[in-house]
């Protein structure tokens, strides 16, 4: 099917949603509806179940976000949550607060953030407030559920947002935990980049009769350039320096194995010029917070992160997302470059490979269904790669599906 076949008329007008939220809508600058969002929005006005399988930066947070905002219009609650939306790290729990608080800024409706890391007393008093929307982290919320700060027995809708990156994390006992919590009758809407076997079990078992929307989530965006670096070791920082001082680079994510690395190395390229921030584990909320928003206002040109540390990071203006170490799977990597290239704009995406990153190498290219530019640069030493493999016929195009 192709995206026109879905597209309401009028862009986002065509959903009918309340005025309230139309003026959001505009604030937020949004025009055209993604194809997540013009697949899913109708069934989740209805109520039913949902199964998004896209990469991160392809719409899905207004996907969920404006529905849900027009059904707490449409109908009265008490002052217990109706909407539980629970996310697997504090920063992709603060974006999704901040862009649907963006989109209900006409309306009344209030949303409260918990995580940890920050104080409890904050968050019981934001609570106590009546939020209709909670957003959350696992192990928090479950503890201000022990502490009697938060009901859930009143959620009408539970989101589960990049729950692929949960189990990585060790969050099912969690959520578990949390569904048991839940009333039993509710409209269930799972979001997932990948579909192994632990969000497949956890399908089956939370969803009844979902729309099963898969966007083409194994290739990257078609607007990112990517390619491989073959490089020794020892000279990864050299190609690093000169990759940003490109002409056409104004800022980075670069992606590290291990945290003392991404520490390590924002020292090394704040020390010869590049205003560069780490983001990892180690740091405190706090810190953590101003290298992200230090990011964002472009007072840092390149911040240095591990995997656990960026996941849900969602900056639009990213021109260049660096692998300075190869990811430890296939599907990290489309994730990684998937950083840049975002809401239409054009990214580069470049990873260096090292001599034992071969078996890897063939891994992401038989996950994407083709080969990977190589390259490399005059003056720094290349070292040898299996060749280019040929694009394999079993590219995934873009599928919908409705599950009966």
């Amino acid at each position: 099917m192709h995206d026109s076949d879905h597209e309401p008329e009028n862009g986002f007008a065509g959903f009918n949603l309340a005025s309230s939220i139309q003026r959001g809508i505009r604030a937020a600058g949004f025009v055209q509806p993604r194809p997540i969002q013009t697949e899913t929005i109708p069934e989740t006005l209805k109520g039913r179940d949902i199964l998004g399988l896209a990469q991160t930066g392809t719409g899905k947070t207004a996907a969920f976000a404006l529905p849900l905002l027009e059904r707490l219009l449409a109908t009265r609650g008490g002052s217990d949550p109706r909407v539980l939306i629970v996310a697997p790290t504090r920063e992709l729990a603060s974006q999704i607060s901040e862009e649907i608080r963006l989109l209900a800024r006409f309306t009344r409706i209030k949303v409260a953030t918990v995580f940890g890391g920050v104080s409890f007393n904050t968050q019981i008093a934001t609570l106590r407030r009546g939020p209709q929307i909670v957003v959350a982290c696992p192990g928090r919320l479950l503890d201000l559920v022990n502490r009697r700060a938060v009901r859930l027995d009143q959620v009408e809708t539970l989101v589960l947002d990049e729950a692929d990156h949960m189990f990585d994390m060790g969050f099912l006992p969690d959520i578990r935990r949390i569904l048991a919590a839940l009333p039993e009758r509710r409209q269930n809407l799972l979001f997932s980049a990948t579909m192994p076997k632990e969000i497949r079990g956890l399908a089956n078992q939370l969803l009844h009769r979902p729309l099963v929307v898969e966007l083409d989530h194994t290739q990257p965006l078609k607007t990112i350039e990517h390619a491989l670096y073959p490089v020794d070791e020892l000279r990864k920082i050299d190609l690093l320096k000169h990759v940003l001082s490109s002409d056409d680079f104004t800022s980075a994510i670069v992606f590290t194995r291990t945290k003392h690395r991404a520490k390590r190395l924002a020292l090394k390229l704040d020390k010869a010029g590049h205003r560069s921030v780490a983001l990892q584990g180690n740091m405190s909320q706090g810190a953590r917070v101003r290298a992200m928003n230090g990011f964002r206002k472009r007072e840092y040109d390149v911040l240095v992160a591990t995997d656990i540390a960026a996941r849900g990071l969602d900056i639009e203006q990213v021109s260049h997302v660096v692998n300075f170490d190869m990811p430890n799977t296939s599907d990290a990597y489309t994730h990684r470059i998937g950083r840049t290239g975002r809401s239409g704009r054009e990214g580069k995406a470049y990873t260096f490979v090292t001599a034992g990153d071969h078996q890897m190498v063939r891994d992401v290219e038989r996950r994407i269904g083709s080969s990977i530019p190589r390259r490399k640069v005059d003056g720094i030493a290349s070292i040898s790669l299996p060749a280019d493999r040929p694009a394999s016929n079993n590219r995934r195009h873009r599928r919908y599906r409705r599950a009966s």
